[in-house]
């Protein structure tokens, strides 16, 4: 797999063992030169320092297979709908093989609960904010995030111990009502104009693209977008009530 084999076995960290490790282990020999595939099996269990971009993009792989998964086939549309989602985030030349390698692991079983434990105790917060922004981004490719979709991202985000205003905050981004704003903000309609304003300052703390910097540039620009968000939230409510 080149290039893309080398980025990916020479940081798979904790993403090597467990159960992230099994689902795509059959496919290591081919992918990867041994070289690196050897100096990856002394990892098996636990925390394995910071998450690093190899071992996100595995986890992120393992959960998108999930969710095309769901109901019950895999259109090629999806798999275009994928490469053009991951052209965008990590280049033509790693989306082209990460293509392929989703190929290989949407014929596996995909254990979503062990899977996602093992991201829930090997991932900061901020990094599984941003697995689960990519999730619905992926989910919403083909225009819409359908009820099956929706309903096993919300059991990834609860499983992977994301909190329910989080889910709901990122969940906003992409499915819209008349109170997406507000809950992408995390507040009620009903908040004061000072609410407002320190809920903006805390959910852009929370979402700055800086928290995922660790993972690098791609990770870090698709964090962007979910930042962008909040900022098109507040601004969208300021005007909506006449603030300066």
């Amino acid at each position: 797999m080149g290039k893309f084999g080398k980025w990916i076995g020479g940081g798979l960290g904790w993403a090597v063992g467990g159960p992230i490790g099994a689902i795509f282990g059959f496919v290591v020999g081919s992918l990867f030169d041994s070289s690196i595939v050897d100096d990856q099996q002394r990892v098996t269990t636990g925390y394995y320092g910071h998450t690093t971009t190899g071992g996100y993009v595995m986890s992120l792989l393992v959960l998108i297979a999930a969710v095309m998964k769901i109901d019950g086939k895999v259109l090629k549309s999806e798999l275009d709908y994928v490469k053009k989602f991951m052209v965008t985030n990590f280049g033509e030349p790693s989306a082209h093989d990460a293509v392929k390698l989703l190929r290989d692991l949407l014929k596996q079983t995909i254990p979503v609960n062990e899977v996602c434990r093992q991201i829930k105790n090997n991932m900061n917060y901020s990094a599984r904010l941003q697995l689960l922004h990519f999730l619905f981004g992926i989910a919403q490719a083909d225009g819409r995030v359908d009820d099956g979709e929706n309903r096993l991202i919300e059991h990834i985000s609860s499983e992977m111990g994301i909190n329910s205003s989080d889910f709901k905050s990122i969940q906003a981004m992409f499915i819209r009502d008349i109170d997406s704003d507000y809950k992408i903000l995390e507040i009620e309609p009903s908040a004061s104009d000072d609410e407002l304003k320190k809920a903006y300052r805390r959910m852009a703390m929370k979402y700055h693209p800086d928290k995922v910097s660790h993972l690098g540039e791609n990770i870090q620009k698709g964090a962007k977008e979910k930042f962008q968000k909040v900022s098109e939230a507040y601004e969208n409510i300021k005007k909506e009530r006449n603030l300066i």
